[in-house]
This record gives C-alpha cells, sequence and structure tokens, in this order.
C-alpha cells in the first residue's frame, strides 16, 4: 500500500472502522500523514502566534477518531484485542510497548478478525 492510498483509506474508506485488520504500511503511511500535517499546522500557528495556537490542536481533534480506528485495526491484524490501545495511557512504557506491536508483522492468513489484508504469496507448485 503506497502512502496516498492509505491516507485514503484511513480518512474515506474506513474513518470510524473499529473492525478488520490495517498491514503495517496503512498505518505507518497514515503516522507519517498526520505528522506532516500536525508539523506544518504547528509552524503555520507559531508564525500566526497566539490566533493559530489553536491549529495543532484542531488537526488533533479532527483525526483523533480514523487514528484510534486505525491502531485498533493494526493490532487486530496482530490478534490482539484493541483494548491494548489503552497501554499507551502508561507513560513512556506504554508508548515503546505499542511500537513493538505495531512494527510486527501481522498474523499470517486469517484470524479472529478477519483475512490477511496482505496479499498471499503464489508458490508454483
Amino acid at each position: 500500500m503506497d502512502f496516498q492510498t492509505a491516507v485514503r483509506t484511513v480518512l474515506q474508506q474506513k474513518y470510524a472502522d473499529f473492525t478488520g485488520r490495517a498491514p503495517r504500511s496503512e498505518y505507518w503511511w497514515w503516522v507519517l500523514a498526520y505528522m506532516i500535517v500536525y508539523i506544518g499546522a504547528a509552524i503555520v500557528g507559531s508564525i500566526l502566534g497566539r490566533i493559530g495556537n489553536f491549529l495543532p490542536m484542531l488537526v488533533v481533534l479532527a483525526v483523533i477518531v480514523p487514528t484510534i480506528a486505525v491502531g485498533v485495526r493494526r493490532l487486530h491484524d496482530l490478534d490482539k484485542s484493541g483494548w491494548w490501545l489503552l497501554i499507551g495511557l502508561v507513560p513512556f512504557v506504554g508508548a515503546l510497548i505499542l511500537i513493538y506491536f505495531f512494527v510486527q508483522r501481522g498474523t499470517a492468513g486469517p484470524n479472529q478478525f478477519g483475512e490477511d489484508p496482505l496479499p498471499q504469496a503464489i508458490t508454483a507448485g
């Protein structure tokens, strides 16, 4: 999955979809897009001064639902409950655990949350 497809999937097709699975590429491309927009909003906000201080918070509020949804789907790809996302509330350690989870390859083949989002390699036999 490329950058544009991942962002389109998260924002248009699965905005508040907490079911199914998300491959690593969808999750990490989304994180990159989110960080670019957030940093851009922070820069513009700092240039505008006091009036623009709300811009980064507006970005966070605008994408909080799809960000949580893609995180839950990413955990589903690892055959873990979306409730594991709450471990991120534990200072420092929680974020490290989530990063560890998110960089792992998902479960090959179907799991309790659905089919494998990655196409299976066709082996000649």
